[in-house]
């Protein structure tokens, strides 16, 4: 085992690129400004030198155009990443990537698979107002066919990255652009990290905090203040809505009594939502309160940077959750 290495981000989403760009000769990125300008947000920073103008494709301002080519080119067997500059923009693309994508496996009798990889900025990026700020995963996540995917940390990002580039199917990866220039530790070796799995961020014995991507560092926040008051809560990083490990959360809430679902997309039909109808139904007899849930306010993302604080889960409104499910302790 190496030494672990601290790195951005966005560079660990570039070295999970690059690793399986070299492994698999199939595997290419196109999207708007991820060649010659580096990528919007400098994720893909000198991969058009080491690859080259035919694997690192700067494309029109057409998501619907370049979605619906990487589907044709996986469809024919290549693995196409597609980095949306920020998910709000893939809403042009809805069609190709949720028309077509998921579907297509079933609907040409397994004849065709759609082993592409869509992935850039999710939810709000601060201060980019109502429209470039969507936290997509709430939309999303109803599609069967689709494998959705956000890490909270660099660690994360990178293993969850590479399963999803070496995977079969479509795969929605959503990344913060506020967590991009976030550091953490990143081992030199190879690793992946499956879907589907859970982990454990922090064990805790009162409350289990449900979360994944950005919020689990919410959750972790609000953990340690409630130690202070004597509260022990256990985080789980989901790391992946589709597929949802139920079971690990299951576990949890089985051994605590009690349950704080964070979730920074809205609350109405919202994957939130889907993992607290669960939780209600595998634990009922389990609980000692009802499972209570932080989401996104449910008005338009704000621009004032206070009120955009004030309007995403924070560690704060995690506290109060956890104090109001664990009252009675």
């Amino acid at each position: 085992m190496s030494a672990l290495r601290e790195i951005e981000f966005r560079d660990a989403l570039r070295e999970a690129m690059s690793e399986e760009m070299r492994r698999d000769k199939r595997v290419m990125l196109m999207g708007e400004e991820v060649a010659q300008y580096n990528g919007a947000y400098k994720v893909s920073k000198g991969m058009l030198d080491e690859f080259g103008p035919r694997r690192i494709i700067d494309t029109p301002i057409s998501e619907s155009g370049f979605a619906g080519m990487a589907i044709g080119a996986a469809m024919m067997g290549l693995k196409p990443i597609v980095e949306f500059m920020s998910w709000s923009f893939s809403l042009v693309a809805a069609d190709p990537i949720l028309n077509n994508a998921p579907k297509m496996l079933y609907m040409s009798g397994g004849q065709f698979g759609c082993p592409v990889v869509f992935r850039g900025n999710d939810g709000a990026g601060g201060q980019l107002g109502s429209t470039h700020s969507w936290c997509v995963e709430g939309l999303y996540s109803n599609v069967p066919g689709i494998k959705i995917a956000i890490p909270s940390n660099p660690y994360e990002a990178k293993g969850l990255l590479k399963s999803a580039i070496r995977g079969d199917d479509p795969v929605f990866f959503l990344e913060s652009e506020r967590m991009l220039g976030s550091k953490g530790h990143v081992p030199e070796e190879e690793y992946l990290i499956p879907f589907g799995q859970a982990r454990i961020a922090r064990e805790g014995t009162d409350c289990t905090l449900a979360s994944w991507g950005r919020p689990v560092n919410f959750c972790l926040e609000a953990a340690e203040e409630l130690a202070k008051q004597g509260i022990s809560c256990e985080v789980i990083d989901l790391r992946t809505v589709r597929p949802l490990d139920i079971g690990t959360v299951v576990r949890s809430v089985k051994k605590t009594s009690t349950c704080v679902v964070v979730d920074q997309s809205w609350s109405f039909g919202s994957p939130g939502s889907e993992l607290a109808a669960q939780v209600h139904r595998h634990c009922f007899d389990d609980l000692d309160n009802y499972v209570h849930r932080v989401h996104s306010a449910d008005v338009p993302t704000p621009y004032a940077t206070n009120l955009e604080q004030e309007y995403l889960p924070n560690p704060r409104r995690i506290v109060e959750a956890v104090r109001a499910a664990t009252y009675n302790l």
